[in-house]
């Protein structure tokens, strides 16, 4: 969706003058001078950092390509009033119209805000809610519909439709245990469930929803503990699967919409993927019990022709710097790759840019947790 962001700069421009008058160094903090970029079409990026569990620590950045001024925490200094801030564990982000939705996990709701100024319009309460994707005039978010806590007694997820001028939940599906992603395909709609709170019962489904009813019409049987759900623009469904932690490694499956079945499967690890334009973009950040180790990887796949390619899509060697590689966004326009790194999960982390040939060109600090990305657009 492409929308005006003249009034979030005059904004972001106004807030920054009122706090020169009180601080130069929180100025100098809050605001950091970044290469600007140059775009015909998208103006920049919002930022969701989840912030730890039971902290209320979840914080909205925003990158301005033009300027090349990197704005942090702006929810909060733009909504003074929130006591609590954005929330606790931001989840999920995204933008739909003249409306940017963040998805806050544990907080138990979706937060509606004016996608130009951030300013906050509505809470829209969804217990344990995760992800969120759009299509006609519809907000879609997948939900746990249950408290955070481990045991096999947890209850099915459900995905709800929500009508994006009243912000009404207008339609509620049963779908599997704790799912995650979600994704529409044609007049079908697909959440990948994960069974994450009782581990080793996890789920291995995707759900495939019927839109124009609402209804749950199948299953379909893919791998243990789902996450990521990504359509490819050949109507391919990318669908992670975390593993178990011990002896089952995390997998990438490709189900062909169509017909809805597997049709290939990518021995690689992935805990976050992007795809622009006929390329997938595939971090690995993979954690096993066994070694307790962690394993750092970085893949390209032609999602046209289904082939994995020989080398990683970051060409420099910089790579290494990253310690725990988070979240992951491809510009579509420019091809340029931004990657989150959550380091030790409870101090800052780090946002790296680089551009479409895979050499960075910055590196800065961002809040607790940097995850989620959404693009504006002029």
């Amino acid at each position: 969706m492409k929308n005006n962001q003249s009034n979030l700069l005059f904004f972001l421009f106004s807030l920054l003058l009122l706090s020169c008058s009180k601080s130069k160094d929180v100025v100098d903090e809050q605001n950091t001078q970044l290469p600007p970029q140059e775009a015909a079409t998208i103006q920049g990026f919002y930022l969701l950092n989840e912030g730890n569990w039971n902290t209320n620590m979840a914080s909205l950045d925003y990158y301005n390509y033009a300027t090349g001024i990197y704005h942090k925490d702006i929810y909060t200094k733009i909504n003074s009033n929130a006591t609590l801030g954005l929330g606790d564990v931001g989840n999920d982000i995204g933008i739909y119209g003249s409306k940017l939705y963040a998805v806050i996990n544990a907080s138990d709701k979706i937060e509606v805000m004016d996608v130009n100024t951030c300013k906050r319009i509505k809470s829209i309460t969804l217990k344990n809610c995760r992800y969120i994707t759009f299509s006609n005039g519809k907000a879609y978010a997948s939900a746990y519909n249950g408290d955070i806590v481990l045991g096999s007694n947890s209850s099915l997820g459900i995905v709800v439709e929500i009508d994006t001028v009243s912000l009404e939940i207008k339609r509620t599906v049963e779908v599997g245990r704790q799912p995650e992603e979600v994704a529409i395909i044609g007049n079908k709609l697909y959440v990948a469930n994960s069974g994450g709170y009782s581990p080793p019962d996890y789920e291995r489904t995707v759900s495939v929803i019927d839109m124009m009813s609402f209804t749950k019409i199948k299953s379909i049987d893919v791998a243990v503990n789902l996450h990521r759900l990504k359509a490819d623009a050949g109507g391919d469904l990318y669908v992670s699967s975390r593993g178990d932690y011990y002896d089952t490694p995390s997998r990438l499956v490709v189900i062909d919409s169509k017909n809805d079945v597997v049709k290939k499967t990518f021995d690689i690890a992935v805990s976050n993927i992007s795809i622009a334009g006929d390329s997938a973009y595939v971090i690995g950040s993979a954690f096993n019990y066994n070694t307790n180790n962690w394993t750092n990887t970085f893949h390209l796949i032609n999602t046209k022709t289904e082939t994995l390619l020989e080398n990683s899509f970051i060409s420099d060697g910089s790579a290494s710097e990253l310690d725990k590689p988070y979240g992951i966004a491809v510009d579509p326009t420019s091809k340029n790759i931004y990657i989150t790194d959550a380091k030790d999960y409870v101090s800052s982390g780090m946002l790296y840019g680089y551009n479409k040939e895979g050499k960075k060109i910055f590196k800065i600090s961002s809040g607790n947790i940097p995850a989620h990305f959404a693009f504006t657009y002029k």
